[in-house]
């Protein structure tokens, strides 16, 4: 079978791992191999540029920017590409619709520019699917645990703009995006992420 690339984008407290672990399981119940990961933190080095963006010093944006890319890089060389080349589903918790987010809308890079450095660095890799959890960013308080992270410490006006480039690009690329009211219940959701990998399952078993 081929490989499927499944990506879990949304502002912090969305529900991203929630939704991602209930699609793997099912997944897993109908025989497939699931890789599950993370942008950053999916590899090694990920994880050491995870702890350096999230939780160390301060950086500008285009430094960050480029740690963002620089990691992402590394993760579908090193993992993404290999999985799906073996036929597996890769299911990852942010991908580079995210830097066009964060960095490009909520940092003020702009989203063209962010998008052409993110593509050069995956070689022009994009999920099959991606699943945009929409979730008013007034919510996030609520559904923080522990210490915040510097992304989550941005203030309220980053994360309304970082949530209106999202919905932005899934506007722009609809044969890509599905678009899910965060708000509704867990289950609700995950039935509607499986409706819609079971169709591109059946379109790739048509071909």
């Amino acid at each position: 079978m081929a490989g499927l690339f499944i990506s879990f984008e949304g502002g912090d407290g969305a529900g991203k791992s929630t939704q991602l672990a209930l699609l793997a399981a099912w997944l897993r119940e109908q025989g497939r191999e699931v890789v599950t990961t993370r942008e950053p933190g999916g590899t090694d080095l990920g994880r050491s540029v995870r702890e350096l963006l999230l939780h160390g010093d301060d950086v500008d944006e285009r430094t960050e920017a480029l740690l963002y890319a620089a990691d992402r890089a590394h993760h579908v060389t090193t993992l993404v590409r290999p999985a799906l080349a073996r036929g597996a589903v890769v299911l990852t918790d942010r991908y580079l619709d995210s830097s066009v987010a964060y960095q490009g809308g909520g940092r003020g890079l702009t989203a063209e520019r962010v998008e052409e450095l993110n593509l050069w660095a995956v070689d022009g890799l994009l999920p099959r699917l991606t699943v945009l959890l929409d979730l008013d960013p007034t919510q996030l308080p609520a559904r923080l645990t522990g210490a915040p992270d510097r992304l989550e410490r941005a203030g309220a006006e980053f994360h309304h703009r970082t949530r209106q480039a999202f919905l932005e690009r899934a506007a722009a690329h609809p044969e890509r995006f599905v678009v899910l009211d965060a708000a509704r219940p867990v289950e609700e959701i995950a039935a509607e992420v499986r409706e819609r990998v079971a169709a591109l399952d059946d379109a790739e078993g048509a071909r």
